[in-house]
């Protein structure tokens, strides 16, 4: 289960999502700081099936978690390499390029 925000933009789509235990932690590592919001991130609570189809869909994707972000890395849709850790979680930012 994970928490799930999609935001329209330029239009196209954008989402965030952390793996749903992770909500309310704040990650703080060398000055960088990530809240974990309840209001933020949970907008809505999704299966691994919705996370899938919103990862296949997005143009952006920030995810946080070690559960979300190895979903991301088995659709190939980034590599190992790109995951940053911050506090000892995972950390990924996906900007797919379109073609118009």
């Amino acid at each position: 289960m994970y928490a799930a925000r999609t935001t329209p933009y330029q239009g196209s789509l954008m989402i965030d999502i952390c793996d749903l235990d992770l909500v309310g932690r704040k990650l703080e590592q060398n000055g960088l700081v990530i809240n974990l919001t309840k209001e933020y991130y949970q907008q809505q609570v999704i299966e691994t099936s919705q996370a899938g189809e919103l990862l296949a869909r997005c143009a952006i994707a920030n995810l946080v978690g070690k559960i979300i972000v190895g979903q991301a890395i088995e659709m190939k849709l980034a590599k190992e390499a790109s995951v940053k850790k911050i506090s000892g979680v995972p950390f990924l930012m996906i900007f797919k390029f379109q073609n118009n």
